[in-house]
């Protein structure tokens, strides 16, 4: 496996777990990637003291990892939550409250993806009043994004694993995108195209590609059964990067997977070394 035209980033919320967050970064780095992303890492609140953002700003310094993608707050993740930004009441106030807290981080650290969970469907609420609130919300979201020049990207997740959750196919994610630049006036709210999420829905991943790739701001993969690294499942993920090349793709491919029973370090055996580094030119 060559992967000459994929630029690979490590999401440090599913991998590298075993150590503290601050140690993170430099782990990635010390396996030889350059670029890095997040899940929000404080679960319990949108509004962390300045001194831990200002902490791990410094870790991505000192470790020289950029961070790419940063989600913007969703509530426990890994956990039931999947989103806080169209839930009425307390989770939707914490998401507004934590628009600009990511945004000034993302600009900090030159990121410019911040991803936006939809959240789950609450027994009770009618649907088109979350469908509304969650419009609301990422009007502010998208307009603050833009104006570090960032995109604001829209997640689809998968049904059997988040029920609740109405964003699962890539139809449905595209939608709700075009939805909010059609509100906005703006062009920055892009899909985010997770290959593993789509295989779980039983999408045509090839179709998927052919369609949506111009819409398509980040891409994340993990193989499918599992959830594991490329080669652990069955999904044909070197071809379905090449699809991506050749369709245009040109950002960065998230690698999202869990490392099973071993070391994240050890995690990477399927991917050369001199891929990882995600500055390195295009072949």
């Amino acid at each position: 496996m060559g992967y000459p035209d994929q630029r690979f980033d490590v999401n440090l919320s599913i991998l590298f777990t075993e150590l503290p967050l601050l140690e993170r970064p430099a782990a990635a780095a010390a396996a030889g990637f350059t670029a890095v992303e997040l899940w929000w890492p404080w679960i319990s609140t949108p509004t962390p003291p300045a001194a831990e953002l200002d902490a791990l700003r410094r870790a991505l310094d000192d470790a020289g990892t950029r961070l790419v993608g940063l989600n913007f707050y969703a509530g426990e993740l890994p956990g039931p939550d999947r989103g806080a930004l169209s839930v009425p009441g307390d989770e939707s106030k914490r998401f507004r409250a934590n628009i600009d807290v990511a945004t000034e981080f993302a600009d900090a650290t030159g990121c410019r993806a911040l991803n936006a969970l939809y959240g789950n469907r609450v027994a009770g609420v009618d649907p088109a009043v979350q469908d509304e609130l969650a419009l609301e919300n990422l009007v502010l979201a998208a307009r603050a994004a833009a104006s570090i020049g960032a995109d604001l990207l829209i997640e689809t997740l998968n049904a059997p694993e988040s029920p609740r959750y109405p964003l699962v196919s890539a139809p449905a994610g595209v939608e709700v995108a075009d939805r909010v630049n059609e509100a906005t006036g703006l062009t920055n709210a892009l899909f985010l195209m997770d290959l593993y999420h789509l295989s779980m829905n039983g999408e045509d991943l090839s179709q998927a590609i052919k369609s949506y790739t111009a819409r398509t701001g980040h891409v994340q993969i993990a193989d499918n059964p599992g959830r594991g690294a490329p080669g652990t499942g069955s999904l044909p993920l070197e071809r379905l990067l090449d699809e991506l090349t050749a369709a245009g793709y040109t950002g960065h491919v998230g690698l999202e997977y869990k490392p099973g029973d071993r070391p994240s370090a050890e995690a990477f055996g399927w991917l050369p070394a001199d891929a990882r580094d995600a500055s390195r030119p295009r072949a």
